[in-house]
């Protein structure tokens, strides 16, 4: 019973969804837009002759359209060509016209640039004007013309100006070409300023007379003279009294402003201590070097000299079998050449190689006797230019430490330094020069005498074995 209960429900429900579906259908069929009308159906012929007719429309228009753009086209360029020609040609005359302002422009310039050389050479002939008219009215000034830096003379034309300069500057030349006394007054020797008259040869010597003093003058500095030490009294009073001697001393000067003073002797003492410390310490070394040099060759004279005398007498006396009396001639004699030679004769016995073995030991005895002096002259010869450089260094540093503190102003201030420089070096070159030369010298002939010594060593065994043939 249940059973069927639930599958008539279940009928129910399902019946009841489909009402409410259909109701649905109908009422969204009853909203929907009405359907179109049915559209007639086409005459496939009469659609292919419209088609074929608006094609023909349609290619005759645009035959025509091409026909119009083609005219058109060409007529465009007929006109483009025209214009083209136009510009072309106006383009060749403003290139025409540029290149004649060109060419105009460069005549411009160079115009302008001949006309900018010529300013600046007026320019520099007005500068060169100017100075030339300060100096003339400067040295013309200093000869007592003052009128030459008035605004009366500057106010003239240059023309005039030259021509007045000239006219002074060859009266001028014509006075002082001449010899012409004046009043003035000068120093004497002992510093005093005394009055006189001054006799002026032109502008570049002057002679003072004033009682008892007379003489050349020479600048003292600011326009001032002084009397100068010379023997020329007699002519400066033959001068001033208007008489022309044969010959008179002169002191000639270039202007009176730098005054004159009498130079120091250029003595080699004053030379050494210009160069200060070093430089006398390198003439102490040359003294040193030049006593040793004398003292070597005093030395090998007697020895070259004694070295001729033994070999004379002890080969005489060799050749009669005397050899105790050759021996002591030669201890008589002594010196070096002496003790070699006895050695010589102490050892005749023996054979030739022990006896010259033995003679060249005794010269190597006496090498330090001959080489004597001979090391120390050498060290002096190559240690004096190095001292002369050192000098040279130590001058140059206190050149510049003086141009460091001074400047370059005033060459005075440097005289010092550079002089240090210069003169050490020159006093080193001077010893070590000579000592260098009579140190080889010496030393050649210290060996010479060692030959000699040998020769004469020999020449004894030499004696001495044909004595025994001989015999």
């Amino acid at each position: 019973m249940n059973y069927v209960i639930k599958k008539l429900t279940v009928s129910a429900v399902f019946v009841i969804l489909m009402l409410s579906a259909a109701n649905a259908q109908d009422q969204a069929d009853a909203e929907a837009p009405p359907p179109p009308p049915p559209v007639p159906e086409a005459d496939p012929g009469q659609a292919i002759s419209d088609l074929q007719q608006a094609y023909q429309k349609e290619y005759a228009f645009l035959t025509a359209q091409q026909s119009d753009l083609q005219q058109r086209l060409e007529a465009f360029r007929q006109r483009a060509q025209q214009e083209s020609n136009s510009a072309e040609t106006r383009i060749d005359a403003l290139q025409g016209a540029i290149v004649g302002l060109q060419s105009r422009g460069d005549r411009i310039n160079d115009l302008l640039v001949e006309a900018e050389r010529n300013i600046e050479s007026i320019e520099d002939n007005r500068g060169t004007l100017d100075a030339t008219y300060q100096q003339a009215g400067s040295t013309l000034e200093q000869q007592g013309l003052e009128t030459f830096s008035s605004e009366e003379f500057t106010a003239q034309n240059d023309l005039t100006k030259i021509d007045q300069l000239f006219n002074a500057a060859a009266q001028e030349i014509t006075k002082l070409g001449n010899v012409r006394s004046e009043p003035g007054k000068f120093y004497l020797l002992d510093g005093s300023e005394a009055d006189g008259t001054i006799v002026r040869v032109g502008n570049i010597a002057a002679y003072g007379v004033s009682g008892d003093n007379a003489g050349v003058l020479a600048p003292a500095g600011e326009g001032r003279l002084k009397l100068w030490e010379s023997d020329a009294v007699d002519a400066a009073k033959g001068l001033a009294a208007g008489q022309r001697p044969d010959g008179v001393p002169i002191f000639l000067f270039e202007s009176l402003n730098n005054a004159i003073e009498e130079g120091e002797s250029g003595s080699l003492l004053k030379t050494i201590n210009d160069g200060g410390v070093i430089a006398w310490i390198i003439a102490v070394l040359g003294i040193v070097a030049m006593l040793m040099a004398v003292l070597r060759f005093i030395f090998l004279r007697g020895a070259s000299s004694s070295t001729e005398g033994i070999l004379s007498e002890v080969s005489r006396l060799v050749k009669k079998g005397e050899q105790a009396q050759a021996l002591e001639a030669c201890k008589r004699r002594g010196g070096a050449t002496g003790r070699v030679m006895s050695a010589a004769i102490r050892n005749l016995n023996r054979d030739r190689e022990h006896i010259e073995d033995i003679v060249s030991e005794a010269i190597l005895h006496e090498n330090a006797h001959l080489n004597r002096f001979g090391s120390v002259i050498m060290v002096i010869a190559a240690v004096a230019p190095l001292l002369g450089l050192l000098g040279t260094v130590t001058g140059m540093i206190t050149t510049f430490d003086i141009i460091t503190e001074f400047g370059t102003g005033d060459p005075k201030l440097l005289s010092g330094g550079i002089s240090i420089a210069l003169i050490t070096t020159e006093i080193g070159l001077a010893v070590a020069i000579p000592a260098l030369i009579f140190g080889n010298l010496l030393s050649g002939w210290a060996e010479g005498i060692k030959d000699n010594m040998e020769k004469a060593a020999l020449r004894v065994i030499n004696i001495e074995q044909e004595r025994r043939v001989t015999a």
